[in-house]
């Protein structure tokens, strides 16, 4: 039986004349508000905020946390973002008081310990990246990227190059067209090859004279890694443009290979994904982004520098060739905190372990899920892999059957993967179990998909079948949002 009070606002739970906590009679003389407020400053009516009980707010809130997914509560195959369970340690010592309730506007000198911390982390991606300049100041991996872009733009500009073109593959993150349009630049689309590789003929045809940066995804959306990168940067390099790298499957490779090492002039990291963090909600977040020593001086001010002299460590404000602040302050710090414990608690091995061990559970989730669905890109994978509901569309004759199985896998109690991209495979389902997940877990997974595709047509078309929200028209849905419970709201 569906849980209808789960589903209400919390002023429709309201009566009035509630109270969710009693006060004792006041034993000290009092005064009247506007004795001690300008009437200037005091609103004419109470604020209409819900009337309702603390048992009340109590289980309004908790029946809502019980309607979400989330890495504590359920398996999160979503391949185009790395959603691994995130150490409840890294939490509880982000939230100590040492860093929680420093303020931005103390003095450096009260500051110490958290900028050691933050120039410790700049030194650890530098040294992960193989990309030795650091900026922790960007607050999202796209935010980064259009951060990254800035930087060439200052670059070329500084060199008096009038570069205006950034070229990427078909396969690339949808972020990518978007952080090159709002930096200034146009964008070109490169051909992938049939087995997923950059098209290298396609990508010589469109540089020249003009281009400024290559933006490449490595390991792809499509969880392969491209072994041509070295000649990718190679040709780029030739014609004076910049390689961008992609941060955002990093998760695959750490402690293996590096971006700097393969021809990388800049990247973006996200952190969320690649060393824990919260997800969702719109944020807070963070971007850090990694570039050669050429490009050290247009970074993002400021970075945390240390003074040999004074043995103390400071905010940096850079060289006059700085593209300056991206954002307020100094970035998401709690978000740099938790990356760093991660980071600290693996140490590199334990990181190289990371990537070994997710490489190998996409790889065995694969070799389960090839047996009923296509797999257009070979048997084998990085982090993640893309199959092709194609063969369930032949058999049911339904339009959309990527879209009907991601929506039947809720009623299993999986989160669905990504669908739908990238757009060069047909009906894709994109997934990444992450190194978190145990063998049991993507086996039940694994059987799970397998009933799914055997399923009717009817079942798989009106799925699903047990939540609250059942099919909203998605373009509705995001432009007119539906916040209040009916009896219809199916």
């Amino acid at each position: 039986m569906r849980n209808k009070h789960a589903t209400q606002l919390i002023f429709e739970l309201s009566t009035t004349g509630r109270n969710g906590v009693v006060l004792p009679e006041c034993d000290v003389p009092t005064r009247d508000v506007d004795q001690l407020v300008p009437a200037s400053l005091l609103q004419s009516d109470c604020p209409p905020l819900p009337e309702v009980t603390e048992p009340e707010v109590i289980r309004h809130f908790t029946n809502l946390s019980t309607l979400n997914m989330s890495v504590d509560t359920h398996f999160y195959p979503l391949g185009s973002c790395t959603m691994k369970y995130n150490p409840k340690r890294n939490e509880r010592i982000a939230g100590w008081d040492g860093f929680a309730q420093l303020h931005p506007y103390q003095s450096e000198s009260s500051l110490q310990g958290m900028l050691r911390l933050l120039s410790e982390l700049q030194q650890m991606l530098g040294e992960i990246s193989g990309l030795p300049a650091v900026s922790l100041q960007p607050a999202a991996g796209a935010h980064g990227e259009l951060a990254a872009l800035m930087v060439a733009s200052a670059f070329f500009k500084q060199r008096g190059e009038n570069r205006t073109k950034v070229l990427a593959p078909d396969s690339a993150h949808g972020t990518n067209p978007a952080s090159a349009r709002m930096a200034g630049f146009d964008f070109i689309t490169i051909r992938s090859q049939a087995d997923g590789r950059v098209d290298l003929e396609h990508l010589k045809e469109n540089l020249g004279d003009e281009t400024a940066v290559f933006m490449i995804t490595n390991p792809s959306t499509l969880g392969l890694f491209d072994d041509q990168v070295q000649r990718i940067a190679d040709l780029v390099h030739e014609v004076g443009g910049l390689i961008y790298l992609d941060g955002a499957n990093m998760n695959a490779i750490l402690g293996v290979t590096r971006p700097g090492d393969f021809g990388a002039d800049m990247m973006h990291y996200n952190p969320h994904k690649t060393f824990s963090g919260p997800h969702g909600g719109g944020g807070p977040g963070a971007g850090p982004i990694c570039v050669t020593e050429t490009l050290r001086p247009y970074l993002p001010s400021p970075t945390v520098s240390f003074c040999n002299e004074s043995k103390t460590y400071y905010l940096d404000e850079g060289s006059e060739d700085s593209i300056g602040r991206v954002r307020s302050f100094f970035g998401n710090v709690g978000v740099l905190v938790r990356a760093y414990c991660y980071i600290r608690t693996h140490g590199p091995d334990g990181l190289k372990r990371v990537s070994e061990t997710a490489v190998l559970n996409a790889n065995y989730l694969l070799s389960r899920v090839k047996e009923f669905l296509d797999i257009p890109h070979g048997d084998r994978c990085m982090h993640e892999f893309v199959a092709s509901a194609a063969p369930v569309k032949e058999a049911t004759g339904l339009k959309q059957p990527a879209m009907d199985i991601a929506k039947r896998l809720l009623d299993y109690g999986f989160h669905p993967p990504t669908v739908y991209f990238p757009l060069t495979v047909p009906e894709g389902l994109m997934m990444e179990p992450t190194e978190t997940e145990s063998k049991q877990t993507l086996d039940a997974f694994a059987d799970t998909l397998r009933t799914i595709v055997q399923e009717t047509a009817e079942t798989l078309h009106h799925a699903p079948h047990t939540t609250i929200i059942r099919r909203p028209d998605e373009v509705m849905a995001a432009r007119k949002p539906m916040v209040k419970w009916t009896e219809n709201a199916d």
